[in-house]
């Protein structure tokens, strides 16, 4: 099959090939979220830290808020390298700031500049007044996150500002912020014209958060809302104007995806000069198929808490069960779990109605309140370790009679293999199996069960884990620890044990539990209102053949989007288990597109970008003209069908056999698809230094 090619985000990387040095620049990461666990800004600056150190070696510097119960377990302090960075702690500590320097304890051991926001909250009030005297931006005293954000704001632009000073030669110095948190000192660093190249990424717009949680249509609306109203009606004006200001004082405003840069450009008024996506630190096994070791494994564990859970009432086959999950911040809609449930419900009558032998379990893994675990959860585990038990000692005693009589050369009689004291410790042990009420819900005990969203649509939509449902639901409401009594397993364990994601989210600006499915070859469910969906949508040409389902929450109703997972879901269980690992092949193939080795080269261009505004005397910069390059998009596979949907049987109930002579060639495949992806490279700016520019006549 031909490559289908259309123009895409790569094309405009697909030609630049020339070097940009680095030499005499300096860059500076600054976020919230540097060796302090918030939310997915450290996911993304904590993997992203190896492949930037590599880039810019002893010149890159991370910069984020001093927390001591994160600093003595993460970094390492350490005395600054670098004279002029040593020289500008030094001052600044001495001038009634506390600012550390050391490593942090992750891949590529950056450099971390931390900084003690409440150490220096005596400078709020006065610092506020200089804001509002020069930025007509002013915030009240209530909001504490607001107040971090002016205090770690004018320490940012202090620490730059003092840097830049300090510096024998007038340095090139590329700051980059994350987040309206840290958008601040952008601001302040253009409004005290400091020889800074200023780069600012939202990785989520404030007010589009605020507006999609209170159900609106809001895609469909951006050029429609009242901004001002908007913001002022929900308290958080102060907080927009700040992030508002860094987006249009940036040398180079950045989003994560494209759906994010549409809503950037409505509520925050600016288009994106480019979009860079978030990656993952992909790692290759040896051996191909290693993963899918890995899976059998991982699903091996699920299964035993499932026998568990299930004690009394476990009448279907593990054997042909489906496991899907849902991860992510308890946001019942934005997270599209309310959706998800809708679906279930009606897979649940599909399933039904026709007969079939699978039986889904779903689980959602959102943290909510609790106060501990289900004492009925505890005793499902500790019934089947009881089982368990048993079965071992009626096991060994049986081994033992059986090797005697071998060897006294005689067959055993197997009506004497068993005596009585074992039939009584199996027959307690099947009676302690017996329960008079449905397996539970909710393996914890949720302190707001009434109102809880999750429970209240399960009571409204009726899948109560009864024997005639064939979807079953678990929710666990707190993340998965290796070390939990309940189901021991680490999150990456526990998805490479599943056999589909589900995220069907409202609103997702990227989306990085489909792409760790992606990663660890998992299949998954996304929309085209996440920036992992609209990413693949571009660079795959049939999504679905890879295992990647694009369910559309942007044109459809509500209704009909449902119907559209809810088909995404049965075309799955229809799937046989060749069929399953087909695809699952397929998926983990699509990891190097998520690796920050291929990915990391947008933020490269950002930063190119913005040395090259910030200092045009210096460095050039060359647009490209998109119309002259195609981007590539991955063909679909011209083998095996991802789903029965689209296969083409001779007879209408097809056996396993026939799937044995469909046409698959694995290598072939993977080494087409390994032809597909290419690798984009720096862009064309040149440094004076080398390349001068030709002198005027």
């Amino acid at each position: 099959m031909p490559l289908v090619r259309s123009l895409s985000v790569t094309s405009l990387l697909e030609d630049w090939d020339e070097e940009f040095d680095l030499e005499d620049a300096i860059l500076f990461e600054i976020a919230w979220e540097v060796a302090n666990k918030v939310g997915g800004i450290y996911t993304v600056i904590q993997t992203k830290a190896r492949l930037t150190c590599e880039e810019w070696g002893e010149n890159y510097f991370l910069v984020g808020p001093y927390m001591e119960s994160n600093v003595r377990t993460q970094v390492e302090l350490i005395e600054p390298s670098n004279p002029a960075l040593r020289r500008t702690i030094d001052k600044m500590n001495s001038s009634g700031c506390k600012v550390y320097f050391g490593r942090w304890l992750i891949e590529g051991s950056p450099y971390v500049v931390l900084i003690d926001v409440g150490f220096t909250a005596w400078c709020l009030d006065r610092w506020k007044s200089e804001l509002w005297e020069h930025c007509g931006i002013g915030v009240p005293w209530f909001d504490r996150e607001a107040n971090d954000a002016v205090l770690f704001g004018f320490l940012t632009a202090w620490l730059l500002g003092e840097f830049a000073a300090q510096c024998e030669e007038p340095p090139h110095i590329v700051a980059h912020f994350h987040e309206w948190l840290a958008g601040l000192g952008l601001v302040l660093c253009r409004q005290r014209h400091l020889p800074v190249a200023t780069i600012f990424t939202t990785h989520a717009t404030l007010l589009g958060r605020y507006l999609c949680a209170g159900n609106v249509d809001f895609y469909n609306n951006l050029s429609e809302f009242n901004l001002d109203k908007e913001a002022g009606d929900r308290q958080i004006y102060h907080r927009y104007c700040l992030e508002r200001a860094a987006a249009r004082c940036a040398h180079v405003f950045t989003t994560v995806s494209k759906i994010t840069a549409i809503e950037a450009e409505h509520l925050l008024k600016r288009k994106p000069d480019i979009v860079t996506p978030n990656g993952l630190n992909v790692k290759k096994f040896s051996a191909m198929h290693e993963f899918q070791n890995l899976h059998a494994q991982s699903k091996a564990r699920i299964q035993e808490f499932i026998r568990g859970h299930f004690y009394g009432h476990l009448d279907f086959n593990l054997d042909k069960t489906v496991f899907l999950f849902i991860a992510g911040r308890y946001e019942f809609s934005n997270k599209g779990a309310d959706i998800f449930l809708e679906a279930l419900a009606r897979l649940n009558y599909l399933l039904r109605v026709n007969h079939s032998e699978i039986t889904v379990i779903a689980f959602f893994i959102m943290p909510a309140r609790t106060n501990n675990f289900n004492v009925e959860t505890l005793k499902g585990q500790a019934v089947r370790k009881q089982l368990w038990d048993t079965a071992h000692t009626v096991k060994e005693r049986f081994g033992k009679k059986l090797y005697e009589s071998l060897l006294v050369g005689q067959l055993p009689d197997v009506s004497k293999m068993l005596d009585k004291e074992d039939f009584t410790m199996m027959k307690r042990a099947i009676f302690a199996t017996q329960r008079q009420c449905q397996p539970p819900i909710c393996t914890h005990n949720m302190l707001e069960d009434s109102t809880d969203p999750i429970l209240n649509c399960i009571r409204r939509i009726g899948l109560f884990n009864s024997s005639q449902d064939r979807v079953k639901v678990i929710f666990h409401p707190e993340f998965l620890s290796s070390t939990s009594p309940l189901l021991p397993m680490d999150y990456e364990d526990f998805v490479r044990g599943c056999h589909l994601g589900v995220f069907p989210s409202y609103y997702e600006p990227w989306g990085y539990t489909p792409a760790e499915c992606t990663v660890m070859g998992i299949p998954s469910i996304s929309t085209n209102l996440s920036g992992f969906g609209c990413f693949m949508e571009e660079h795959i040409a049939d999504p679905t053949a890879y295992g990647i389902y694009i369910l559309d929450r942007r044109y459809r109703s509500v209704d009909e989007s449902c119907n559209q997972l809810t088909s995404f879901l049965y075309q799955f269980c229809q799937q046989s288990r060749r069929q399953r690992i087909i695809q699952r092949n397929r998926t983990e193939r699509l990891s190097d597109l998520l690796d920050w080795r291929y990915l990391g080269n947008y933020y490269m261009c950002a930063r190119h970008m913005a040395l090259a505004k910030a200092f045009p005397d210096t460095y050039i910069y060359e647009p490209h003209d998109p119309t002259a390059t195609q981007g590539f998009r991955y063909p679909r596979p011209a083998s095996v069908p991802p789903s029965p949907a689209h296969s083409l049987h001779s007879s209408p109930h097809h056996s396993e056999a026939e799937d044995e002579d469909e046409r698959y060639d694995e290598d072939l495949e993977a080494e087409k698809d390994r032809v597909n992806i290419r690798q984009p490279v720096t862009l064309p700016y040149r440094n004076k230094s080398l390349t001068p520019l030709p002198e005027k006549n």
